[in-house]
């Protein structure tokens, strides 16, 4: 990115909503007992959004043996990880003031066929030695998961990635629904909707239930993934993942959709034929 032969890294820097320092800082490690922590923390908070942080330090000291851990301290990991108190879903994606913000508009749609609605969250992922963060763009009506990155930082770059991939894949939707984090309300983002033509919709602030279906996809795959798996290193999680979405999009058999797997809805054959239009 530095040696573009016609942006300055100012301008980049403005294009990926990026403060410029954090191209040159190196963060320090967590150290194990940190990392063990926000593992913890992060299997809590899947199973129990509404703790906030006094409830989580007494979780951790009660009944996850630290009993000596300290509200401070849980306070920093859960700001670094992207949680935060009396805020009902894990806040990956910070708002910023100077970006565009769409209103919601998906209270009392029917949505009835794939490509009606992409819903995209960002999501923190434990592993052994570190964590890391997931993208996905997801498919309302089938859960089909479309497209997927793993970033080790909170960039705008990987989840335009993402949208890239989807949209050369599938082609544009009707609609596209996020929260309204920095990264999908930057510039870039928005210009690719805007250029096919697709209406978008952002959640409320703190409505985590209005994205729904993709907070129940980061449930599924913390649950029947990551923590089993335990990943040592991002390569892992990567090829991890890969193979959990395979399985996920066309064997797992899903209630919600008749127990049907999302690959067999989304590619209905009647579904095939409406595309774009659907």
């Amino acid at each position: 990115m530095l040696n573009h032969p016609d942006l300055s890294v100012r301008r980049q820097c403005e294009l990926l909503s990026l403060n410029r320092s954090s191209l040159y800082y190196t963060k320090r490690p967590e150290n194990a007992l940190n990392l063990e922590l926000m593992r913890l923390i992060d299997e809590i908070y899947t199973e129990m959004p509404f703790y906030g942080i006094l409830r989580m330090t007494e979780e951790l000291r009660q009944n996850r043996g630290y009993p000596l851990i300290g509200i401070k301290q849980v306070r920093r990991l859960m700001r670094l990880m992207g949680l935060e108190a009396l805020y009902p879903k894990p806040r990956t994606s910070i708002p910023n003031k100077e970006h565009s913000v769409y209103p919601y508009l998906l209270k009392g749609v029917p949505v009835i066929r794939p490509n009606q609605v992409w819903a995209a969250d960002i999501t923190y992922i434990p592993m052994k030695k570190g964590f890391a963060y997931l993208v996905a763009i997801l498919d309302w009506h089938s859960r089909y998961v479309l497209s997927w990155r793993v970033s080790t930082s909170l960039d705008t770059r990987f989840c335009e990635e993402a949208l890239n991939e989807a949209i050369q894949k599938y082609g544009y939707p009707k609609m596209s629904n996020t929260d309204q984090g920095c990264q999908f309300t930057s510039k870039l983002w928005i210009e690719i909707l805007l250029t096919g033509g697709v209406r978008i919709s952002m959640d409320g602030r703190g409505r985590c239930f209005d994205n729904i279906f993709v907070e129940r996809l980061w449930r599924t795959v913390k649950y029947e993934n990551v923590y089993p798996r335990c990943y040592d290193t991002v390569s892992e999680l990567k090829e991890g993942i890969k193979e959990y979405f395979e399985f996920y999009n066309n064997r797992r058999l899903h209630q919600s959709l008749g127990y049907k797997t999302p690959a067999k809805v989304y590619f209905k054959p009647e579904n095939t034929a409406e595309g774009k239009d659907a």
